[in-house]
């Protein structure tokens, strides 16, 4: 399950152990949409995220651990001038400074469940 709701500045996203839950932070993507320059760097951002955040939910627990597999994967997938590996390597504020200077909402408590996050993806698995 994939949600979105408005976090603290410095959380990006959050699992929560033992359960299928991803927990999105809604004024960061806010943010990254209207910044980016292009899709790439939106679906960059999303992706580093989401594989983090993934590679939690199968049992990397330690944010060191999870961090480092994002980059290596970016690295291998994409090469070291992706936006994905840039912001797997140095965070997001690599590619968008500007979310470092903007003032963001406080918290809350309004989440938002994305549907369906998982119908759209079967026949890639299967």
């Amino acid at each position: 399950m994939l949600y979105l709701a408005r976090l603290p500045k410095h959380i990006g996203a959050y699992h929560t152990v033992g359960t299928n839950g991803i927990v999105l932070n809604r004024t960061t993507l806010d943010m990254v949409t209207h910044g980016a320059r292009s899709l790439r760097e939106i679906n960059s951002y999303v992706y580093s995220i989401l594989l983090h955040e993934y590679l939690h939910a199968l049992g990397y627990v330690r944010e060191e651990d999870a961090r480092r597999l994002v980059y290596e994967i970016s690295l291998e997938s994409f090469g070291p001038d992706h936006p994905a590996t840039q912001i797997a390597s140095k965070g997001p504020n690599a590619v968008f400074p500007e979310i470092a200077l903007i003032d963001m909402p406080t918290e809350s408590p309004d989440v938002e469940v994305i549907p369906d996050l998982e119908r759209s993806s079967r026949r890639y698995i299967s």
